[in-house]
């Protein structure tokens, strides 16, 4: 195959090493699946989910991270898709992480936290809404390896006039 042709692209097969900035979240890289449970004071009771969840990069300090969701039903089949995101962590040099998280509903949330053992935690920084979107407020997200194989996630939630609460949590196991 003929040289890429911009400096730092890659041929497709090849996987560039990651950035040592990303050191504190590499056991976070590759793909994810489970299941949680969520509820929230504005909903109809408790729901259970599916999720995938993807972390990649492409040798720079950047972290690209999408996520997918399912309700399920009783039988733990799927009945619609729910939540999606994507977005990028950006590692700092004195170790925080900036994130920017866009969902299609129309909410851009700008988050900031560190990665501390193995919990990374963020907080809201910033929301950007569109001008239909819920009223969100105020997130926070964790996510934990248990071992080398399960992450579990926490998302609390201030939205549409409730307080910052719980609102999902899962355990996700490696897939790739």
């Amino acid at each position: 195959m003929p040289n890429p042709p911009y400096p730092d692209a890659h041929h497709p097969d090849e996987k560039p090493a990651p950035h040592p900035l990303l050191t504190p979240v590499l056991a976070l890289l590759g793909h994810w699946h489970g299941q949680g449970k969520g509820e929230y004071p504005t909903l109809d009771g408790d729901f259970t989910y599916a999720q995938d969840v993807t972390f990649s990069h492409d040798g720079r300090p950047f972290l690209y991270y999408e996520a997918r969701a399912w309700i399920l039903d009783a039988d733990d089949a799927p009945l619609r898709p729910a939540a999606r995101e994507s977005g990028w962590w950006r590692l700092q040099p004195d170790g925080r992480i900036e994130a920017l998280i866009t969902q299609p509903t129309g909410i851009a949330e700008i988050l900031v936290g560190t990665a501390t053992g193995d919990t990374v935690d963020l907080a809201t920084h910033e929301i950007a809404l569109t001008p239909t979107a819920k009223k969100v407020t105020a997130t926070r997200r964790r996510y934990t390896l248990t071992d080398a194989a399960t992450l579990t996630f926490a998302h609390d939630l201030e939205a549409v006039g409730q307080p910052l609460q719980h609102h999902l949590a899962a355990q996700l196991h490696r897939t790739g």
